[in-house]
């Protein structure tokens, strides 16, 4: 499937948005990691191709938010885009965030944000707060066909996703190099991995 062109302006002008804005290196707690959206971008159409990403079917979970950025920009394509982030003070980072970035692309004439979204914050690995996005959003963990994460904690995420998530579900690794991790439970797909070399996708059996 060919991204519509509007669609895909859209897109880079969200990824440039927030990639100016990195949540700056370094932030009360130290060093900020966040992924690059214009890199995530750049996996799009083979991320399409290889059905890893099925425009408006995709459930995305995203278990460390951050300030929702990911969530923002996949919500285009998704029909659920939910993220969980545990520091608040990255977490609220995310509705003032939005609101700059819709006004960036209502005045540029391009397409804002679905109604998609659903971003909480919490720990990603306590069952409290899946009970809490399941009452809210009517999704429970096991709906979900994506789950994403940066590096950190990309381990105690793969063991969740490994217990809890359906069969087939994928797991998106970002923030890798040379080296795929292996997790149990879960298959890297080779012929995709790394994307832009530092995207890896991983298959439940």
């Amino acid at each position: 499937m060919k991204l519509d062109e509007q669609l895909k302006k859209t897109l880079l002008r969200v990824a440039q948005f927030y990639d100016q804005r990195k949540v700056g290196d370094v932030g009360p707690l130290g060093f900020r990691r966040s992924t690059d959206i214009t890199t995530l971008f750049a996996c799009l159409d083979r991320l399409v191709d290889e059905n890893i990403l099925i425009p408006d079917e995709t459930m995305f979970l995203d278990l460390g938010c951050a300030d929702g950025r990911v969530n923002v920009f996949l919500s285009y394509l998704v029909r659920m885009s939910v993220g969980v982030e545990l520091d608040e003070w990255t977490f609220d980072e995310y509705g003032p965030l939005k609101l700059q970035l819709e006004e960036v692309l209502q005045r540029e004439g391009l397409l804002l944000p679905p109604e998609n979204i659903s971003i909480f914050q919490g720990d990603a690995m306590d069952g409290s707060v899946h009970r809490t996005i399941n009452r809210e959003t009517g999704v429970r963990f096991e709906d979900f066909d994506l789950f994403y994460t940066y590096l950190v904690m990309h381990e105690e995420f793969a063991e969740q996703i490994e217990r809890k998530a359906k069969k087939g579900a994928l797991f998106a690794v970002y923030g890798l190099d040379k080296i795929m991790p292996t997790y149990k439970g879960l298959q890297l797909l080779k012929h995709v991995s790394p994307m832009e070399g530092i995207l890896a996708i991983y298959i439940k059996d």
